[in-house]
C-alpha cells in the first residue's frame, strides 16, 4: 500500500540507509508504484515513500524554492480553488493536481494553520530546516495509519506494520490482547496494533523530533471543538446539509486521471450523483456482482446510472476469483498487516480490475455510518469450543473494552473510532489498487453532523429529501433495501417488507446460516434453496464456498499441523470445525475465515516478512 516510513535516530547513517530501503521494500506491492526518500543524517532523519504512478502524491519529496522545507505526504488533500489562487497570487509555482502546493501552504501558514487547513485521510513528515524542526502528523481522524515502535534509541514509523517488522525481528510476537479484539470485533481497539510495542498514532497528531529523539507528542485537533458545538434544528440542519455538500464536492471530482464511481443501489452514492450534473457519458460506473443473479444492488445502481445517462457495468466475483482465492487472501493479510478477514479479499480483486478503467474510484463509503449512524462492528462471541480455555479470556475482556469507547458522543464514536480502527481495514487493500474517494467523511460535512438534531441522523428522512429535492427522477427509484421509491404508503410497506424479507434470507444462507437451519438444510440438500436465496443482495457466498470450491484449501491451512499448533486454538474442535462445514451440516464461515487470517498473518508477518 503507499505511503510513508522512516527511522529517526543519531546512529550510524549506513545502518539507516539500509533498514530505510527494507522499510520502502516490504510496502512496493505494485508495479505501478515508484519510491522515493529524503535523508538528513545531521537531523538524524531516514524518510522515504511510495506512492502510485500520477496519483496526488506521486511528486515526493516536495521543496520549497528556497530548498529549506521538505516534505513527504500522502494521501490526498480536498480545498477550495481559492487556496491556489491565494497561494499563486504569493508567488509560488506549483502543479495543483498534485501534492506540490502543499510545502507552500506551511510556508505561507505556518504549522498550526497549515495543518488545520488540511482535509482528507492523509499521513505525512515536515521537515523545516530553518528551525530545524521535524513534524510527523496524520489527518484528523487517524485514517491513514502510522504505525510505530519507540524505544530509546529509536523512533520508527511506517504506514505498513510489516515494514518494522522487516527491521526488528525482535518484534515479530502477536498481542494476545489484540488478538483477542481481532475474533471478537473484526478490528484492533485504542489504537494497538496485533503485535507487541507497535501502536497508531492517534488520529490529529503532530509530534515533533529534534536531534533524532521525540520532544513533544501534540494534537493539532481535539475532538472536543466539533462535540462543544451547539445543536441546531432539523431544518437548519437539512438546509446547511444541501449547502455544504454541494460545496464540498467539486475537489473530489477533480483529477488528472479518469475517475469512475462505484455505484450500489442504496441512498448514499445517489445523493453524489443528485447534485452532480455529469455530461452524459463522462463518468463511467460500476456495482459488484456475483455468479447467481443480478443483486437487486446491481438491479438498481444500473437504473440509477440510466437515469443520470452514465454507463454501467458490473465486475463479477466469480469463477475466475475462487480459482486465485490462496493468492488473493494471502496478498489481503499481508497488505493489511493482518487486519482485514481473508473474506474481504475480493475487495482487492474488484479494485484490481476497476483500475483497467480509472486510477480513482468515488464511492458512498461512509455515507451511512456518518448521516446516519450506522454502527458497523460490535464484539461477539465466535464459538468458545476453537478455542484454548487460557485465551477465552482475552474474547470476554473485549466486551469491557468495547463498552468504555462506545461511550461518548455517537458520532466521535463513528468517525473517531469505529472509522480508525475498524474500517480503515477494507480502505487498506482497496487503496493499494486504487484511489478511493469520498467526500462524506470530508471536515466540513462532519463537522455539520456534529451539529444535527439527533432525530435528523438517525433515519432514512433526511438522505430521500436531498435526493428528491436534487434529482426527482433519482428519488423515485427504490433502494436494494425497499426504501423510497414508493407514492403508495401501502405498496411501499410491502416493498420494504419484501426486499427486508430477501435481505436477511441471503444472510441466513450466507455467513448468517445459524446451526439448526444448516443442519435442517442440509437434511433436504436436494430442495436447493440456498440457489434460491443466495445473491439477492450479497455478491460473495463464503459458507458455500468454503464449503465446496474452497474445501481442499481450508483443510489444506486449517488441518496443517503448524495451526493446529497455535496455542490459542483447541486443535481437536478446530479439525471438528473444518470437517463439520465441509460436510455442510454445520455452518463456521465466521470462524473459518478468522482462523485463515491469523494463520496466514502468523506465517507471512511473523515467521517471515
Amino acid at each position: 500500500m503507499p505511503g510513508i516510513a522512516g527511522i529517526i535516530n543519531k546512529l550510524p547513517r549506513e545502518k539507516n540507509e539500509k533498514e530505510l530501503d527494507l522499510m520502502i521494500g516490504c510496502m512496493m506491492h505494485e508495479n505501478f508504484y515508484k519510491s522515493s526518500t529524503y535523508i538528513n543524517q545531521k537531523l538524524g532523519i531516514y524518510i522515504g515513500g511510495v506512492a502510485a504512478i500520477d496519483s496526488f502524491s506521486d511528486c515526493m519529496p516536495i521543496f520549497n524554492e528556497r530548498k529549506d522545507m521538505v516534505l513527504l505526504f500522502w494521501g490526498e488533500n480536498f480545498v477550495d480553488e481559492e487556496v491556489f489562487i491565494r497561494l499563486k497570487h504569493n508567488g509560488h509555482t506549483f502543479d495543483n493536481s498534485n501534492a506540490s502546493y502543499l510545502i507552500h501552504l506551511y510556508e505561507d501558514e505556518g504549522e498550526e494553520k497549515f495543518l488545520q487547513h488540511l482535509n482528507g485521510f492523509f499521513n505525512g513528515i515536515l521537515v523545516d530546516l530553518r528551525k530545524p524542526k521535524v513534524i510527523l502528523f496524520n489527518d484528523r481522524y487517524g485514517m491513514q495509519r502510522i504505525y510505530f515502535h519507540e524505544s530509546k534509541e529509536n523512533f520508527l514509523f511506517s504506514s505498513e506494520a510489516k515494514s518494522i517488522l522487516k527491521v526488528r525481528p525482535e518484534l515479530r510476537e502477536i498481542n494476545y490482547k489484540s488478538l483477542g479484539e481481532f475474533f471478537s470485533c473484526g478490528c484492533v481497539l485504542e489504537n494497538r496494533t496485533l503485535f507487541h510495542d507497535i501502536f497508531l498514532l492517534p488520529g490529529g497528531a503532530a509530534w515533533s523530533f529534534d536531534n533524532g529523539k521525540t520532544i513533544r507528542k501534540e494534537s493539532y485537533f481535539s475532538p472536543d471543538v466539533w462535540e462543544n458545538q451547539s445543536a441546531i434544528g432539523k431544518e437548519i440542519f437539512f438546509k446547511k446539509l444541501k449547502e455544504t455538500f454541494v460545496n464540498i464536492l467539486p475537489p473530489y471530482f477533480s483529477s488528472n486521471g479518469p475517475i469512475a464511481f462505484s455505484l450500489t443501489g442504496g441512498l448514499d452514492t445517489r445523493m453524489i450523483l443528485a447534485c452532480r450534473e455529469n455530461l452524459p457519458g463522462t463518468l463511467p460506473c460500476y456495482t459488484h456482482g456475483g455468479i447467481y443473479r443480478d443483486s437487486f444492488d446491481v438491479k438498481f445502481a444500473r437504473k440509477v446510472a440510466n437515469a443520470c445517462q452514465q454507463s454501467h457495468q458490473v465486475l463479477t466475483v466469480g469463477k475466475e476469483f475462487l480459482s486465485d482465492f490462496p493468492k488473493q487472501a494471502a496478498k489481503t493479510v499481508y497488505i493489511s498487516d493482518g487486519n482485514l478477514d481473508v473474506t474481504q479479499s475480493v475487495g482487492l480483486y474488484t479494485n484490481k480490475i476497476a483500475r483497467d478503467f480509472a486510477s480513482a474510484r468515488m464511492t458512498g463509503n461512509y455515507g451511512s455510518e456518518v448521516l446516519r449512524g450506522a454502527v458497523m462492528f460490535k464484539p461477539s462471541s465466535p464459538c468458545e469450543l476453537l478455542f484454548h480455555s487460557d485465551f477465552i479470556k482475552h474474547i470476554e475482556h473485549t466486551k469491557n473494552t468495547y463498552a468504555n469507547i462506545k461511550a461518548g458522543h455517537p458520532v466521535s464514536f463513528i468517525v473517531f473510532k469505529q472509522a480508525p480502527w475498524h474500517l480503515y481495514n477494507r480502505l487498506s487493500v482497496e487503496q493499494s489498487q486504487l484511489t478511493q474517494r469520498s467526500p462524506y467523511m470530508d471536515n466540513d460535512l462532519v463537522n455539520l453532523v456534529f451539529q444535527a438534531p439527533k432525530e435528523a441522523i438517525t433515519g432514512n428522512e433526511i438522505s430521500l429529501r436531498f435526493i428528491s429535492n436534487f434529482n426527482p427522477a433519482l428519488a423515485e427509484i427504490t433502494t436494494d433495501r425497499g426504501v423510497g421509491g414508493q407514492a403508495n404508503p401501502f405498496v411501499s410497506i410491502c416493498a420494504r417488507a419484501y426486499y427486508e424479507f430477501l435481505f436477511k434470507m441471503d444472510y441466513y444462507y450466507n455467513h448468517g446460516m445459524p446451526q439448526w437451519l444448516a443442519k435442517l438444510d442440509h437434511a433436504f440438500s436436494f430442495l436447493k434453496m440456498e440457489k434460491v436465496f443466495l445473491g439477492r443482495h450479497k455478491y460473495n457466498h463464503f459458507r458455500v464456498w468454503f464449503r465446496d470450491e474452497l474445501s481442499s484449501y481450508v483443510k489444506e491451512i486449517l488441518l496443517d499441523k503448524r495451526t493446529a499448533d497455535r496455542p490459542y486454538l483447541n486443535a481437536k474442535f478446530l479439525e471438528k470445525m473444518v470437517n463439520g462445514h465441509i460436510t455442510g451440516d454445520q455452518n463456521y464461515t465466521n470462524e473459518i475465515g478468522m482462523v485463515l487470517t491469523t494463520e496466514l498473518l502468523h506465517r507471512l508477518l511473523i515467521e517471515q516478512v
